[in-house]
């Protein structure tokens, strides 16, 4: 299993337009490629220097070449999605393989 992780640094003013528009339309987008189980969105509580509220957004995927699809098929299309948030928001992504994966007996 892989995680595309897109982490985000959104502006105060804006941040729960954006908020909502990654719950009722985004996530739900990359998640109807196909390409990703699940998605997991998060708040990080650490402050930023440069401001800003921090989200993680973690999605989920059987294998890599699941993740190559999506970055050869959708990822353009969907990206173009967030610039009515352009100058207002920082991303960064990272890809992370899951090693081990344990719960509570």
């Amino acid at each position: 299993m892989h995680i595309y992780n897109v982490t985000i640094n959104i502006e105060e003013s804006i941040q729960e337009a954006w908020l909502a528009w990654m719950q009722d339309t985004h996530i739900p987008e990359m998640l109807a490629t196909g390409k990703f189980q699940n998605a997991l969105m998060t708040k990080v509580l650490v402050e930023e220097d440069m401001g800003g509220i921090t989200y993680s957004v973690q999605y989920t995927t059987v294998d890599k070449d699941a993740l190559q699809r999506y970055y050869t098929e959708d990822a353009e299309r969907l990206r173009a999605t967030t610039n009515r948030f352009a100058g207002k928001m920082v991303a960064f992504r990272t890809e992370l393989e899951i090693i081990n994966q344990q719960t509570k007996p």
